[in-house]
C-alpha cells in the first residue's frame, strides 16, 4: 500500500473551477477479423464514456485490464480519434478536426506513459528529450528552449547538471520524472497519465505521486489518471470513474465511492484492496468467471455473469447510469447496495 505525505491529501476543488474537458457519449469501436472464414467483428473498446474535468482536481479511472481504460487515455489525448461522440476542451469540440488545429490541441493536453523505460528515446539526452515538444510546436530559439528545459528539470527536481545525460544514466522514478517533465513541457491544461507509478517500487511510487500533486497544485492542472491501484487512487482523486467492458458503472466522487460503493463490481475492487488495519478490511468476495471477451460481450447488464447479486431481469436489460446516493452507478438494484 502506498503511503503519501499528509500534506497532499487531496481536497475538493471550490465549485467555481473551470471545467477544462468535457465527452459525451465517447465510443471508440475497433473492427477485428475473427478468421479467416469467419469475417469481421466489432470491439467496443469504449461504449459510451461520459464525463468532465475541472482545473485543478483528478479524475481517476479504474478497473480490471481490458475495460477500457488505456483506449479512454487515448482517445481523450486523440492519439486515437473516437469512433464517436463529442471530446470538448474549453468548450471546443476536437472531434473530426484538422491535422492543424490538432497541433494546437496538443498544447493543451498532454501524455504521461506507463513505462519510462520505454517512453523515452534512449539515444537522446535529456535536453533534448525536454526541448523536443518546443521544436515541434514553438519557434523559439535553441538557447531559450535548453533554458526552458532547465527549468523544467528544477521544477521535477532534476539536477542542471544532468540535462546531458541519457536515460540509461537515471533510475525509473528519475525518468519518470523526465517523462513529466516532457508533458508540461508545452504548459497544459490536462495530463493524462496512464498508469504512470505502476512500473516503479513502491517507495518511488510515493515519491512521484507526491510530485505529481505538488505540480497539480502549482499550476492548476487537471489530471485524467488511469490505474488499476486503489490504494493510489484513495490518495490522489477527487473523483473516481469504475469502468467494466468499455462502460463505466459508478462514477462519484472518492470519499462516496470508497465509503459506500453501490455497484456490486466496485465492491469487488474495493474488496480486495489490501488494507494494514484488520478493522478496516471488508469481507473478499470473488466475482464468478472471467472477464467476458470484448468481441461477444454478454446481454444485458456486462457484469451479470460474474455478479453475485443479479437476477433474471439483469441477462435481459442494459442498466442505465442513473444518480443514486451522490453518485452514478448502472445497476437495477443499487438502492440495495447499501
Amino acid at each position: 500500500m502506498i503511503h503519501i505525505d499528509s500534506k497532499i491529501e487531496t481536497t475538493p476543488a471550490a465549485e467555481s473551477a473551470p471545467v477544462v474537458l468535457e465527452a459525451n457519449d465517447l465510443r471508440k469501436h475497433y473492427s477485428v477479423k475473427r478468421g479467416m472464414f469467419k469475417g469481421h467483428a466489432t470491439v467496443r473498446a469504449l461504449d459510451g464514456v461520459s464525463f468532465q474535468l475541472q482545473a485543478g482536481k483528478t479524475l481517476a479511472v479504474v478497473g480490471e485490464s481490458g475495460c477500457g481504460k488505456s483506449t479512454l487515455a487515448r482517445s481523450v489525448t486523440m492519439i486515437e480519434p473516437p469512433t464517436s461522440g463529442h471530446l470538448l476542451y474549453d468548450g471546443r469540440d476536437v472531434v473530426g478536426r484538422s491535422a492543424a488545429e490538432l497541433k494546437e490541441l496538443r498544447r493543451t493536453v498532454q501524455m504521461v506513459f506507463q513505462n519510462p523505460y520505454g517512453s523515452l528515446n534512449p539515444r537522446k539526452t535529456v535536453g533534448a528529450i525536454l526541448a523536443e515538444p518546443l521544436v515541434v510546436n514553438t519557434d523559439l530559439p535553441k538557447a531559450e528552449r535548453r533554458q526552458r528545459a532547465l527549468a523544467m528539470m528544477a521544477k521535477v527536481g532534476l539536477r542542471a547538471d544532468q540535462i546531458d545525460r541519457y536515460p540509461h544514466m537515471f533510475s525509473g522514478g528519475q525518468r519518470q520524472r523526465i517523462a513529466i517533465a516532457r508533458a508540461l513541457m508545452l504548459n497544459p491544461r490536462v495530463v493524462v497519465a496512464d498508469e504512470p507509478v505502476s512500473a516503479l517500487d513502491v517507495s518511488i511510487q510515493a515519491q512521484v505521486l507526491n510530485l505529481m500533486m505538488d505540480l497539480q497544485e502549482e499550476l492548476k492542472l487537471a489530471y485524467l489518471f488511469i490505474s488499476h491501484d486503489l490504494s493510489v487512487v484513495r490518495h490522489i482523486a477527487d473523483e473516481v470513474m469504475v469502468m467494466y467492458l468499455g462502460r463505466p458503472v459508478e462514477h462519484g466522487s472518492k470519499d462516496v465511492l470508497f465509503s459506500r460503493p453501490r455497484h456490486p463490481y466496485t465492491r469487488i475492487l474495493l474488496a480486495a484492496t489490501p488494507r494494514v488495519n484488520p478493522e478496516l478490511r471488508a469481507e473478499r468476495v470473488v466475482p464468478k468467471g472471467e472477464l467476458p471477451s470484448p468481441l461477444n460481450p454478454p446481454p444485458g447488464c456486462p457484469f451479470h455473469r460474474r455478479c453475485p447479486h443479479a437476477r433474471e431481469n439483469c441477462a435481459v436489460d442494459v442498466p442505465a447510469l442513473r444518480e443514486v446516493d451522490q453518485r452514478l452507478v448502472a445497476c437495477h438494484y443499487a438502492e440495495e447496495m447499501a
